[in-house]
């Protein structure tokens, strides 16, 4: 399936391609931390400041009214994207992190109580991770993990075995940051439902490749954030199921989420109203469905196809090098690879990579655990987006072959 425009014209759509570092041309292979944005987003969020800018939902005058519209408009261009069943299941937040604290924080003050067990896995981001341990601090909770091979596939007997009458919500991530497995996440919401229990998907690193179908997954929340859709910074997404929002209470109070305040009670707004407290990033938000229906006109399984494609060169010229380790290979997996190219520190061949112009992430990638897991201070990733090119592809491997010659 070939994608709607050319990669000649696709790239003329992100004018950061065209950037040199240090006079070379730019190589950017960091996707996986922050996408760049193309030129129809750029130009919506200056078009809007430039002519419509005004607080939503606050003013009868016609600019609140305009830039009110198109921010409804933004959260129909979500549900549409991610197949949610109502608009008012999705709820504008910062970021992924901010998403899950979101849940973390009402979804336990409502549901989680001492003694009770959450359930996550072994290769989750720190932000999958660290606002569930805070809330079993709170509550006096148990976190239970779940393993997975040297191969990074999860060992769905260990979770299978692992629900118990006590588990009260499964948090796993959708695609792994660092080995770019794509987790079973429908059979773990089907596995978990058997036993009443809600799941949330960590969508950070799987809204980008393909399709995403909250409907066909089934699960209870699904997160994730615009600057890693090709959208704006400090715009995130909160799918929620309308029965559980309901039940749970808001975890920021302003204004907005309310319906009548007085010094003695207050009641709080309808969804998804009542988990948006305060002035919300509009302008990102109209930025970010700007960035959906970018991808959704270039064919989102045309995009995951390119990726693909690029990812398999990636790794047969990664792992021609002598000493190399790649880790993650599981069968289903996005175009991430990671890897350490002999005994080398990841940041010295990193440093090398940047000197070369080409732009790769380094360290442990907020996933310590995990490089705890394969023995490793950290590693070097290459995240490969749709605009990527062959030529950029022959770079990596040349240069990460060029780097192993230097460092010995």
């Amino acid at each position: 399936m070939p994608l709607a425009k050319s990669i000649e014209a696709i790239r003329a759509d992100f004018p950061i391609l065209v950037t040199t570092v240090y006079g070379k041309p730019l190589v950017y292979l960091d996707n996986g931390a922050t996408t760049q944005k193309p030129l129809q987003v750029i130009q919506t969020m200056d078009e809007l400041y430039r002519t419509a800018n005004a607080n939503v939902h606050r003013g009868v005058h016609r600019l609140s009214d305009m830039v009110s519209e198109r921010y409804e408009a933004a959260r129909e261009t979500v549900r549409t994207f991610i197949n949610a069943p109502r608009r008012e299941e999705v709820i504008f937040t910062a970021n992924t992190t901010a998403s899950i604290n979101a849940v973390a924080f009402s979804f336990g003050e409502r549901f989680v109580g001492e003694g009770d067990e959450i359930i996550i896995s072994g290769m989750e981001h720190h932000a999958n991770i660290v606002p569930w341990q805070m809330l079993c601090e709170r509550k006096g909770s148990k976190l239970k993990v779940i393993p997975f091979s040297d191969e990074g596939v999860l060992d769905l007997e260990a979770y299978r075995n692992m629900i118990s009458g006590r588990t009260r919500i499964v948090a796993v991530t959708h695609v792994s940051n660092v080995l770019g497995t794509v987790n079973p996440v429908k059979e773990i919401v089907a596995e978990a439902h058997r036993h009443g229990i809600p799941v949330l998907v960590d969508g950070a690193q799987g809204i980008q490749h393909g399709t995403v179908d909250v409907t066909e997954i089934g699960c209870d929340f699904y997160v994730f954030s615009g600057h890693k859709v090709y959208g704006p910074n400090g715009i995130g997404v909160l799918y929620g199921r309308a029965e559980l929002l309901n039940e749970m209470p808001p975890y920021q109070g302003g204004g907005d989420m309310v319906a009548n305040v007085t010094f003695e009670k207050t009641t709080y707004n309808e969804l998804p109203f009542k988990f948006e407290a305060g002035t919300t990033n509009f302008t990102g938000a109209i930025g970010m469905a700007a960035a959906l229906d970018y991808l959704t006109g270039l064919g989102r399984e045309a995009v995951a196809e390119r990726e693909q494609a690029l990812l398999a060169q990636a790794t047969a010229g990664l792992s021609a090098i002598d000493g190399m380790r790649i880790f993650g290979t599981a069968p289903h997996k996005v175009s991430v690879v990671s890897f350490l190219p002999g005994k080398i520190h990841q940041y010295d061949a990193g440093m090398i990579l940047d000197k070369m112009g080409i732009a790769v992430r380094t360290g442990t990638h907020c996933a310590q655990p995990l490089m705890e897991r394969y023995g490793i201070s950290g590693n070097i990733r290459a995240s490969i987006a749709f605009y990527n090119t062959e030529e950029e592809i022959e770079a990596l491997v040349n240069g990460v072959r060029k780097a192993t010659e230097m460092l010995g």
